[in-house]
């Protein structure tokens, strides 16, 4: 049976608006209002909590209780194909909206959340410090710090270069940091004429930081040099962290180089086996970005504005196709129950709800975020406000198709809409309201959000 009627194509889109117009009112009252990020977190986590009511409910729920009882689903077709259709597109939805997402944020989309630019700058900065750890695993004086401080002293070395012909070290002059020299070399002489040349795996100013007497020497970089330094400060607080390292500063300071020519000759083996280890022992971390790494994100990013709107969309569409496949399913169950049918009697009220809920604070949230980040506002507001519009068409088209398809087909893409939605809760909404809140509070706004969404269920 064909149920496509202008009518009801309009019911439709008209559901489509009604779930998606808390987006531009979310986006308005974040650029006006700019609230505390403990307030987008409860919002957050209760948007959260509503949008899995409405998955739970609308989407996941008819299909098993129809396995139980075939006489009362929601759905025509066999229970049991819907069931797995419904299971195998989750599953696909859930891949398909990481592979996306991943996309999009890899063009500038990952500055449309909070949740998702800390996982971005976050899994950028672990690459940058497992690069840093596979440079350090050539150095015996370091292989000897623990792996449970590592953490510290990533916190505390940092990236150098010098061009060739750059004075490093100056003779006479105090030794404030210590030089990792990881690519290049350096020829250091005395003004009594005596000369040593420092390859690629050397480690320059122990002995000046740990007498505390000004460099012996002046080194100069005969080829472009790529290391790392450890402040004067912080090579003292590390000594004083790790009994190993200091131990291992005071037989490199001693310059026996038989014991340094041993050291290196056992180096690969060992180099391997630390960098295993702290590897192992780096911390995953998830701090919120300050304001330069921000910036620095969003120059990298030129398109950024076009990335961030595709990954609202991407966001967007499962909803809006759910909505207009969700009419197809009422209308299909209570036309085989009543002779008419009015409006309110195929809204699915936990679905629109849910939705309605969770789009507020999504929009709240990134319009408070991008403005920080420096875009216009009116730019800002036209990104929520077109999405508003693409649902709702987008709803209209998800009846439309699913007015095609086999029942298997329609539970399928319910389930490829319910995978993607699930998939995003967990890796964006919560991690969101988890940073900017505190967990206490975001499990009980997730609660309440649950409970009101379920609630609506009572109107029809």
């Amino acid at each position: 049976m064909q149920y496509f009627t202008l009518e009801y194509l309009l019911w439709a889109v008209a559901l489509g608006a009604a779930s998606a117009v808390s987006l531009p009112l979310g986006s308005l009252v974040g650029i006006q209002a700019n609230p505390r990020p403990s307030i987008v977190s409860s919002l957050a986590a209760f948007g959260a909590g509503a949008l899995i009511a409405a998955l739970s409910v609308e989407l996941v729920a008819p299909t098993l209780f129809a396995l139980d009882d075939s006489n009362g689903a929601s759905h025509h077709g066999n229970p049991l194909h819907n069931f797995l259709a419904l299971v195998v597109g989750a599953a696909a939805g859930g891949v398909l909206f990481t592979a996306l997402d991943a996309l999009v944020n890899s063009r500038g989309g990952f500055l449309r959340k909070t949740s998702s630019t800390i996982s971005y700058l976050t899994a950028r900065k672990r690459d940058r410090e497992l690069m840093m750890l596979d440079d350090l695993a050539t150095f015996p004086l370091l292989r000897d710090l623990p792996p449970e401080h590592i953490n510290a002293l990533v916190g505390m070395i940092q990236p150098v270069q010098y061009e060739a012909g750059e004075i490093i070290a100056a003779e006479g002059e105090p030794a404030n940091q210590l030089v990792f020299v990881v690519e290049g070399s350096v020829q250091a002489h005395t003004r009594d004429g005596l000369r040593e040349r420092f390859a690629a795996g050397s480690v320059l100013g122990v002995i000046p930081l740990l007498t505390d007497r000004p460099h012996l020497a002046t080194g100069k970089a005969e080829s472009e040099i790529r290391g790392y330094t450890l402040s004067k400060s912080d090579f003292r607080r590390l000594s004083e962290l790790s009994g190993a390292f200091a131990r291992a500063i005071r037989e490199l300071s001693d310059e026996r180089v038989q014991l340094l020519a041993k050291l290196i000759a056992q180096r690969d083996a060992e180099a391997l086996d630390w960098l295993e280890k702290s590897r192992q022992a780096l911390r995953i971390g998830a701090q919120l970005p300050d304001e330069l790494e921000w910036r620095r994100a969003r120059e990298q990013h030129k398109g950024a504005p076009l990335a961030i709107w595709l990954g609202i969309l991407l966001d967007g569409i499962p909803e809006s196709f759910v909505i207009g496949a969700g009419l197809l399913v009422l209308l299909q169950a209570k036309l085989s129950q009543l002779s008419t049918l009015g409006f309110v009697d195929v809204v699915p009220y936990t679905l629109i709800a849910g939705l309605f809920l969770s789009n507020f604070p999504e929009a709240l949230a990134s319009s408070a975020n991008m403005c920080m980040q420096g875009f216009r506002k009116s730019t800002v507001f036209l990104l929520w406000f077109s999405l508003l519009v693409i649902t709702a068409v987008g709803a209209g088209v998800g009846f439309l198709l699913a007015d095609s398809l086999s029942p298997a087909w329609v539970v399928f893409a319910e389930g490829l809409a319910a995978g993607a939605m699930l998939t995003m809760i967990a890796g964006a909404m919560i991690p969101e309201a988890v940073h900017m809140g505190r967990a206490a509070v975001v499990g009980l706004s997730t609660l309440t959000g649950f409970l009101v969404a379920i609630s609506f269920k009572l109107l029809g």
